[in-house]
């Protein structure tokens, strides 16, 4: 499939008919029950291997909490040179025994060195170059949504990452929804070195889109982050060093002996089944269902993840 194309068409009568529009819907307030139709875990369950990838071993992360682990996808075509750096960090070891230290609620959780005065050294680059945006040639395959974004003039998903791209000006970028990990940085652009990272855990923060390098997703241990108790400080930041939660590692995956590895794959967003997810969740039937929304939002599209089959 060549890169950076949009996708608009899906071929396949099995797809066709797990996607057709019932004739005999009823009209939203009609009274009518919905008919039923294919779930998100319906189209799972149908997909088929070729439908899914493994994670890269040398982008994907493990940070190993004292509940468990997180395991984050790195997305170097949207940020090749945080990307690098932060497995410059990682590999030098520079996370091990540092900290969960904010905890801002319906906003983000944030990790690295909480010391301002006398911060943990280390040999990777102080200064990165932002990436905001990047050229969308070269991303990937761009599996546009047929819906309008308030903040892009077009998303969609590129390789398993929702995605934004303004055609005119030839830049892509990825957006700030849940899940999401990006690049802490101070005022200047940057600052923004991949020392101090963090993820999305409230509604998207979608205004800080091409403000800051956003570096990948969180696939598993998202509940772990999520439930962290909410700091009481200034934007969420733990006032108390017994409040943070210790980092006993983080490795890349690539690093991790093969039996200790997390072995899981994401459906390819350029797949058939992966639209069979989106019209799943945008136009869900009955009977629980009452009125089926028709539409959805880049953050709202569910990318599944599952123990490799």
């Amino acid at each position: 499939m060549k890169a950076a194309t949009t996708i608009h068409a899906i071929t396949g009568m099995a797809l066709v008919a797990l996607l057709a529009h019932d004739a005999g819907a009823a009209p939203a307030g009609s009274g009518k029950e919905l008919p039923p139709k294919p779930s998100v875990a319906d189209v799972v369950k149908a997909s088929k291997p070729g439908d899914w990838r493994p994670l890269d071993p040398e982008n994907t992360l493990y940070m190993e909490l004292p509940a468990g682990r997180v395991v984050m996808e790195l997305a170097p075509n949207f940020a090749p040179k945080a990307a690098a750096n932060i497995r410059a960090l990682v590999r030098e070891r520079y996370f091990d025994g540092l900290w969960v230290m904010r905890a801002q609620d319906g906003f983000v959780v944030q990790w690295g060195d909480p010391e301002e005065e006398t911060p943990r050294p280390f040999k990777a680059a102080k200064t990165v170059d932002a990436e905001f945006t990047v050229p969308a040639k070269g991303t990937g395959a761009f599996m546009q949504l047929k819906e309008r974004d308030v903040y892009a003039p077009q998303v969609g998903h590129v390789n398993g990452f929702p995605a934004a791209r303004d055609p005119k000006g030839g830049q892509a970028w990825l957006p700030h929804c849940y899940a999401m990990v990006g690049v802490a940085r101070d005022e200047a652009s940057n600052t923004g070195n991949g020392s101090q990272l963090y993820t999305v855990i409230g509604h998207a923060p979608r205004h800080l889109d091409r403000n800051i390098t956003v570096v990948g997703r969180i696939v598993a241990g998202m509940p772990l982050l999520s439930v962290m108790p909410r700091g009481t400080g200034a934007l969420g930041f733990y006032e108390k060093a017994e409040q943070r939660t210790p980092i006993a590692n983080v490795r890349l995956a690539a690093d991790v002996p093969a039996a200790e590895r997390s072995k899981l794959e994401v459906m390819r967003t350029e797949s058939a089944a992966f639209q069979a997810v989106i019209e799943a969740q945008r136009n869900r039937g009955g009977p629980w269902t009452k009125v089926a929304a028709g539409a959805i939002d880049l953050c709202n599209v569910p990318i599944p993840v599952r123990e490799q089959q």
